[in-house]
């Protein structure tokens, strides 16, 4: 009987031997430590930009959402507000509920209560390299590719071997010693 239980788990759960993105193993393991702090679902912090807009994200931030005992509904979310904007998400607070209970999808919000302090700073993104145009010496071969990502690629790889000045130039043979190894027996 234990044998076919463990041949249930394995086809329950196939195992593959491929990369996975980052973004999926912080939800499982992060989901623990949400709770843990009052959040039944981390995307309202991860998300919290979109639900509010940019210009409330900066300065504020959710802290913990609590919910009467047995019940996902009537909830009270504790936001940390940064001290000046203080009076002005609490005049927003009815439209920020409604948001937040927007985003959930059921009336999952009944009251907001704020927590003066510095929300944490957002991470600043990496700047990208702005593409250029690909050269006319490179021909119309690169225009015709028709995913736009695969077509950056190459246009940015074209664009740095156009950019070169031939091929890699190899220091001479005086310059470079060849350890010699002897085997002899």
């Amino acid at each position: 009987m234990t044998m076919t239980k463990r041949k249930q788990a394995q086809e329950d759960s196939p195992r593959s031997c491929r990369p996975r993105a980052a973004g999926d193993l912080v939800g499982d393991i992060g989901g623990q430590s949400f709770r843990r702090f009052g959040f039944v679902q981390s995307s309202i912090v991860s998300r919290w930009s979109e639900i509010v807009g940019e210009r409330y994200a900066k300065v504020s931030s959710p802290e913990s959402i609590r919910f009467p005992v047995g019940r996902k509904t009537s909830g009270v979310l504790t936001l940390l507000v940064d001290g000046a904007h203080a009076p002005l998400i609490q005049h927003l607070s009815p439209l920020i509920m409604e948001r937040v209970n927007r985003f959930f999808g059921h009336a999952a919000i009944n009251r907001l209560v704020f927590r003066q302090g510095r929300p944490p700073a957002a991470r600043a993104k990496p700047d990208r390299p702005q593409l250029r145009p690909v050269p006319k010496e490179l021909g119309e071969g690169l225009r015709e590719i028709a995913d736009p990502e695969l077509r950056a690629c190459l246009e940015s790889l074209a664009g740095r071997i156009a950019a070169t000045s031939g091929p890699p130039s190899l220091p001479e043979e005086s310059e470079v010693v060849i350890p010699v190894i002897n085997r002899s027996k």
